[in-house]
């Protein structure tokens, strides 16, 4: 098992970002608790969590509601 992150824009679209991969779903969470906002910066609005190709959860909204 592989936990990544795959990164979506306003409409949707999957769109690059980094390629870290983690051991399991705290590791892949603290991450992003602490990039969350880089990524919103550089044009990323959503997120959704894989394990290995299989949705865990997402998309999440970098926005406020």
């Amino acid at each position: 098992m592989a936990f990544r992150w795959r990164y979506l824009n306003a409409a949707g679209d999957q769109v690059d970002g980094p390629d870290e991969q983690f051991e399991d779903q705290q590791q892949a969470e603290d991450w992003f608790s602490a990039e969350w906002q880089l990524l919103r910066a550089t044009g990323v609005d959503a997120v959704t969590l894989l394990d290995d190709d299989h949705e865990v959860y997402g998309p999440m909204s970098l926005h406020e509601a």
